[in-house]
């Protein structure tokens, strides 16, 4: 593989020429990785709801704490995978951040076959997780250059878009998986259910292995570094003193908190609240919807010639959908519930799209990458604190309905500082 020496995508003839075939191939690769970070990010929000299946006697509030605790660890280490790429180039963080997947997929494939396993040493695992919820941050941050700024919503649209599937990927492919016997045979034995069948927890777990090795050799031999200035920590901590860091933040808190929260809690509060349903056959909708429509949020945003607007009238439908959603808690109809969250987890998706697309309008194409990494990193930590929150407002009052209120809330006051900052007639910066 010839080396890469020069780098101009903003060259419209470069870009035509030689730019964009080799943007779209490291695309496919950060894709790839991403997917399968995100896979083991959210593999406690389905797992957590089979424990106890199994031979487990965990509380509510403890399956909620272990959902929850990757969101915790994941959103911390992307600050730190923010800064990674400028130091250590794209490619090698690309391949040290899939690698370490290997840790949690393998200890808990072992950890879930013994029901004698303390709940301290699932919280470890559960809270090592977030190794994969720290790659959103570097791969970030190691794509936005390939592109120009003209096709960067999209791009990372795709990127984080595609990537964000791996959330609805492993609660669809998780029940699936732990009815394999001739996997189970393999890797440990099954575990059997009250109603007398056979299940093999661990392969939700274990299915993950060879994916990462391939996802590592890949990248090895196929990804490319850019020759792109390798700025320092402290040149890219400098955008934690600028206020549209802080404002972007919050807004994206808003969308990509409430959609990797939401995942991470939507299984465990199907069960709570309509105990008489299949999560299985439910769990992996959101997510799919969420992420799936991601994409056409950033490129919707590039249409329209702002992120902006599609952002505030995404808002909009998120407190309308979120509205739905207690209505229908309140009169028990499942239908309904289902119905308005999976709106509200494509407003979560097409809001994520067109915040990303905000930011390189927003700020110079230095501080681009730094802002997108540390605000996906502030906003992982809704994958923490929303189940935390659902858990608290069912444990308090019995209901979800505290815990969506106070969604609402937050919906409403992003919805001023959009229009305030950057959608109204005379806003301080048009995006």
């Amino acid at each position: 593989m010839a080396k890469i020496t020069k780098w101009e995508p903003e060259n419209e003839s470069f870009w035509e020429s030689e730019g964009k075939k080799v943007a779209r191939k490291n695309l496919l690769i950060s894709v790839f990785s991403l997917i399968l970070a995100f896979c083991v990010w959210q593999l406690w929000s389905v797992t957590a709801v089979r424990l106890n299946d199994v031979g487990f006697n965990f509380t509510s509030s403890q399956l909620f704490t272990l959902a929850a605790l990757p969101g915790l660890t994941g959103a911390t280490l992307r600050l730190f995978y923010t800064f990674m790429p400028g130091l250590i180039g794209g490619k090698k963080t690309t391949l040290l951040t899939t690698v370490v997947l290997l840790i949690p997929a393998i200890g808990i494939g072992f950890a879930v076959q013994n029901p004698e396993t303390s709940f301290q040493t699932m919280v470890i695992l559960a809270a090592l997780c977030g190794l994969g919820g720290g790659n959103l941050a570097s791969s970030t941050a190691t794509l936005n250059p390939y592109y120009p700024k003209k096709a960067k919503g999209t791009a990372n649209g795709i990127n984080v878009g595609i990537g964000n599937l791996g959330v609805s990927v492993v609660q669809f492919l998780t029940p699936i998986v732990i009815g394999l016997g001739f996997i189970g045979a393999l890797t440990g034995g099954g575990q059997t259910l009250p109603d007398g069948s056979v299940v093999y927890i661990q392969n939700a777990a274990f299915i993950w292995v060879i994916p990462i090795i391939a996802s590592v050799i890949v990248t090895f031999f196929f990804m490319d570094e850019l020759p792109v200035a390798k700025p320092s920590i402290k040149s890219q901590l400098s955008v934690l003193k600028m206020k549209h860091m802080w404002i972007m933040t919050w807004l994206y808190v808003m969308c990509f908190g409430s959609f990797i929260g939401f995942a991470a809690a939507f299984p465990l509060l199907i069960r709570s609240e309509f105990p008489e349903i299949d999560v299985m056959k439910f769990a992996f909708l959101g997510a799919l919807v969420g992420a799936s429509i991601r994409p056409f949020g950033g490129w919707l945003s590039d249409k329209v010639n702002s992120g902006a607007k599609v952002t505030f009238w995404t808002i909009v439908a998120m407190i309308l959908a979120t509205s739905s959603v207690i209505y229908f808690l309140n009169i028990n109809n499942f239908t309904g519930f289902l119905i308005s969250f999976l709106v509200l987890f494509a407003g979560t998706g097409i809001a994520n799209g067109s915040t990303f697309r905000m930011v390189p309008f927003i700020f110079e194409e230095k501080f681009a990458a730094p802002v997108l990494g540390l605000i996906a990193a502030f906003a992982a930590y809704g994958a923490f604190f929303i189940p935390k929150i659902f858990g608290w407002s069912i444990d308090t009052t019995g209901y979800a309905n505290l815990a969506l209120f106070i969604f609402i809330g937050y919906y409403v006051i992003s919805l001023v500082i959009n229009w305030y900052f950057y959608s109204r007639k005379n806003a301080e910066v048009k995006c």
